[in-house]
């Protein structure tokens, strides 16, 4: 079973990451799943998302937990039954999930050409620093996966990515950055930390920061 990594970012927080390469039935063999997963996968029409699916049971199992430690709040965001926080993403032939004491916030991304497209549906306060270098579509990954790994944290659900989180001036060597979410309810900055492999960008989001 190709667990890909494990990353340990600090003694509190464990990243799982998996690269999909089994079929569906050899993935859907080695796991025991509840009912409402049953039931979602089912009604998925696409492959792929099924094994990505069942590819993240298989990194909850690498974490100690079963799919019945799972559950969703009314807005979609997981939580696990021990209390500890969990965000969960994939894309293509990667899956990942993070696991904290903390709020935690993970996103996957593969690096294309397609996000210098729509960079203007999300790109807002980082303009001033993005440059137009080699590793563009990788800065725009790393925005957009900031943002999405923050949107995860935020429990109601409603910000939009271009006017309520911003994520602070970065490079690519760096591996980490700073993001704010300022919503009516919230003002908060998270520590943002990325890496790249394999013609992805993994970007994670953790309440680590102490804010004033």
């Amino acid at each position: 079973m190709p667990l890909y990594k494990t990353i340990k970012p600090n003694a509190f927080t464990s990243i799982f990451v998996w690269k999909i390469e089994e079929s569906f039935d050899e993935l859907n063999s080695a796991i025991k799943l509840t009912d409402r997963s049953l039931g979602r996968i089912q009604s998925m029409k696409s492959e792929l998302h099924q094994r990505g699916f069942l590819s993240v049971r298989h990194l909850l199992k690498e974490a100690g937990y079963t799919d019945a430690d799972l559950y969703y709040n009314e807005n979609g965001k997981p939580h696990l039954k021990d209390g500890k926080h969990i965000s969960i993403t994939h894309s293509f032939n990667f899956s990942a999930i993070i696991i904290s004491t903390v709020e935690v916030g993970i996103d996957i991304e593969k690096n294309r050409e397609k996000i210098k497209i729509i960079q203007h549906k999300f790109v807002n306060f980082e303009r001033w620093f993005i440059s137009k270098d080699d590793d563009y579509i990788e800065q725009l990954t790393v925005i957009w996966g900031g943002k999405e790994s923050l949107y995860k944290i935020y429990p109601h659900g409603g910000l939009t990515f271009k006017n309520d989180i911003d994520i602070e001036s970065f490079k690519i060597k760096d591996g980490k950055t700073k993001g704010h979410i300022k919503a009516y309810d919230i003002d908060k900055f998270y520590a943002i930390y990325f890496e790249i492999f394999n013609g992805f960008t993994l970007v994670y989001a953790l309440d680590t920061l102490k804010n004033d």
